[in-house]
């Protein structure tokens, strides 16, 4: 059975809403947005000219330098996006708007799905110049070809997964900003460690990992310019896509024990 027209045009408001919201936050906050492309950019910097010391002047980094920029840069990717979901709601909460938008006709599920979709395109330009900036700094040279897509696509399903189980945490804990700012840092573990180059059980474990099988095909496509491995992408698409439906299942439940609790507001 086809959708409701009038469903799907309602739908594209809200999506086209809440863009022209990420869009008017981003530019009122802009020199919020600055400083953290540049915190960013300077800390990955500073941490690579300390490597380069203490290993000596003869010391070659080779493509190991530009597997960890694209973890990294993966990285910065999660944070923002775990900042649209998990920090979106607790800032909604501060501000006092939360139970207006549980209240609202959408589901919080679906709004603030399509509020990160409305955001991914400026967070994947932002991530995109902090790619720059650190290629340019380093000198590492990246390639960018096509089959870096399907790859990206799976380590974003994952990312929005976490995301949304994240939200789902702060939603029912309620203050949980040191656990997310902790988490956060742990999550560079999952794009750094290289589970392409596991044998055994252990490459088993690594494809368990969330977005850790993706994170690896974009460390082979990009800085070594491998060929995508097709087997290993449908492991990573299957890896993403069951860690986004388990993150928005567990939204969904969050939302609807709050909402039974009467327990929406009080942050």
């Amino acid at each position: 059975m086809s959708e409701n027209p009038s469903d799907i045009f309602l739908m594209l408001s809200l999506f086209l809403a809440e863009f022209k919201r990420s869009f008017v936050q981003l530019r009122r906050y802009s020199s919020e947005l600055i400083g953290g492309v540049v915190g960013t950019t300077i800390i990955f910097y500073g941490l690579f000219l300390s490597t380069q010391y203490i290993a000596g002047p003869g010391f070659q980094f080779g493509s190991r330098l530009d597997s960890i920029i694209v973890g990294y840069v993966l990285w910065a990717l999660m944070l923002f996006i775990m900042g649209d979901i998990a920090g979106g709601l607790q800032q909604e909460a501060r501000t006092g708007t939360l139970e207006q938008l549980f209240l609202s006709p959408y589901s919080a599920s679906t709004v603030f799905l399509l509020r990160a979709i409305s955001s991914l395109i400026l967070n994947l330009t932002i991530n995109l110049g902090i790619l720059l900036l650190i290629m340019a700094l380093t000198g590492s040279r990246l390639a960018f070809p096509p089959t870096l897509l399907p790859p990206l696509l799976a380590v974003l399903l994952g990312a929005y997964g976490i995301a949304f189980a994240m939200g789902a945490l702060a939603l029912t804990l309620k203050q949980v900003q040191q656990v997310l700012s902790v988490f956060q840092f742990g999550l560079i573990f999952l794009f750094t460690v290289p589970v392409e180059s596991w044998t055994g059980g252990a490459r088993f474990l690594g494809w368990l990992l969330p977005m850790a099988p993706g994170a690896g095909l974009l460390r082979g496509v990009m800085a070594q310019g491998a060929a995508l491995d097709w087997g290993i992408l449908a492991v990573a698409l299957l890896n993403g896509a069951v860690y986004f439906a388990a993150g928005v299942a567990l939204f969904g439940w969050a939302e609807r024990r709050m909402k039974r609790l009467g327990r929406l507001g009080g942050y």
